[in-house]
């Protein structure tokens, strides 16, 4: 069977944190043929990173003829977005999940398109992961929890049953969030937050318990 060429949209170090969960799932059932990543960033465009060449700009890829598959990593969910909209005119780009080969979850858990889900995650029954989601490194996520498109969560998040993470929402490191809550979209919760309230669209909220410090335009 062929492998599917694929390009990394972003050399940073999320890219080369998705190159390396990319490596490990060759090793479990040869996928993919890496061609290299693309970058903004003129003085990284021509260099290898960890021994894969940065092939030119995110824009090179709207005029890509042959059928592509594409990790777009960027931790920013509005940047991710907007990349998404702009290759997605090219009807030969895919966007593949890409799942690390050490998740644990159970056969009812659905993801979407383009999402990306690092290492040591458990994510456990009957839960939805919408499209363009980056779930970081040793997160848990409970039972009928919705994860909207394009959410960030960073690392080790501990999210409990029944709770709603809205779309462009950035959960931050070591978040804990109880049962049954919703945060809205668009809505950055700060590292080491404890979310025991809902939390409103738009805003930022930190703190023990977290409470919004500001809102956004």
């Amino acid at each position: 069977m062929a492998l599917s060429n694929i390009v990394l949209v972003g050399a940073g170090g999320l890219g080369r944190e998705v190159l390396f969960q990319l490596w490990e799932i060759n090793k479990v059932d040869e996928k993919y043929n890496i061609l290299g990543f693309v970058d903004d960033d003129e003085n990284l465009i021509g260099t290898n990173i960890n021994g894969i060449p940065v092939i030119g700009r995110i824009s090179d890829l709207i005029d890509f003829s042959e059928d592509l598959c594409v990790a777009v990593c960027i931790a920013n969910p509005a940047v991710r977005r907007y990349v998404v909209n702009l290759l997605s005119k090219n009807t030969n780009i895919r966007f593949p999940s890409i799942i690390a080969p050490d998740l644990r979850c159970s056969d009812y858990v659905r993801f979407g398109k383009g999402c990306i889900i690092s290492f040591s995650n458990i994510i456990t029954i009957d839960i939805k992961i919408m499209d363009f989601v980056l779930i970081s490194n040793a997160c848990t996520i409970g039972h009928d929890s919705v994860i909207h498109e394009f959410a960030t969560i960073y690392n080790a998040v501990n999210i409990s049953g029944n709770v709603k993470i809205g779309s462009c929402t950035e959960i931050g490191t070591g978040t804990k969030i109880i049962q049954g809550i919703s945060v809205g979209d668009n809505t950055v919760l700060g590292a080491g937050s404890v979310v025991v309230h809902n939390i409103p669209h738009a805003c930022t909220a930190v703190g023990i318990p977290a409470r919004p410090i500001k809102y956004h335009n």
